[in-house]
């Protein structure tokens, strides 16, 4: 009898120890994953992806000098087009452009838009791709009119004193072939000469003035422009120049 509860006494005590082991590793949880570190966020720089200037124009194009200067994820690659719209309400809405031109490979250079109409304005705006460029809207700028003269000159007082004036003289090609060598004529209305002449070689005969471009500024490219400076002594306050330009 003692026996026989020993030999059930020792296989309840197994029976148990099994049952904690078991109970033991029920209750091991596996160790969490690791979670991954997010990356830094790459801030793009308080800069414009790409810029634009209007460059010259002719009566059916204009030429824009591009840079860009972001690439993705914060600019462009190119090639990159330059759009024009006839009206600054289409180009901020980009809706019925009326001509484009497209870049090279170059990041930065020269694009004309031709097939343009005479004497007109237009906006520009720049895209990339399937991307348009959010931010530049420039303009207007504008072709020129149709025009028999070679080229147009208008003259700037920059500053008057008792018994003379300072004056620049700004000459434009208005042709659409360039222009090699020019000269811009005039006639005083009064007692008025030249004391002083810089980017332009003068000559007079009697109230008659004629300037002539200098050896480095009479090529002008097609709405191309350059300027002449003068000093002028007069005893007499007098009004604007009537200036003629041609070859």
């Amino acid at each position: 009898m003692l026996r026989t509860f020993g030999v059930v006494l020792a296989t309840t005590t197994l029976t148990l120890a099994g049952w904690a082991g078991t109970l033991t590793g029920a209750q091991a949880q596996p160790a969490p994953a690791a979670t991954p570190t997010p990356g830094p966020t790459y801030t793009c720089p308080p800069a414009l992806p790409v810029s634009g200037q209007f460059l010259s124009a002719t009566t059916t194009s204009i030429t824009i000098r591009y840079s860009m200067l972001l690439s993705p994820p914060c600019g462009y690659d190119p090639p990159i087009t330059v759009v024009l719209f006839a009206s600054r309400e289409d180009a901020t809405a980009w809706r019925n452009p009326v001509a484009s031109a497209v870049s090279g490979p170059e990041r930065y250079g020269d694009l004309t838009v031709g097939g343009l109409t005479p004497d007109s304005e237009y906006w520009f705006r720049f895209s990339a791709g399937d991307k348009h460029d959010p931010y530049v809207v420039s303009g207007p700028v504008r072709t020129l009119a149709v025009s028999s003269a070679a080229c147009q000159a208008t003259v700037t007082i920059d500053n008057r004193w008792t018994g003379g004036y300072a004056a620049t003289v700004s000459v434009r090609n208005t042709s659409q072939q360039t222009l090699n060598g020019w000269q811009v004529t005039w006639r005083w209305s009064g007692d008025e000469r030249i004391s002083a002449l810089w980017n332009g070689v003068a000559s007079t005969s009697g109230a008659d003035v004629t300037v002539r471009n200098a050896s480095y500024n009479g090529t002008l490219t097609p709405g191309g422009g350059t300027t002449f400076g003068m000093l002028v002594w007069t005893s007499a306050v007098t009004g604007g120049l009537t200036l003629t330009c041609g070859r």
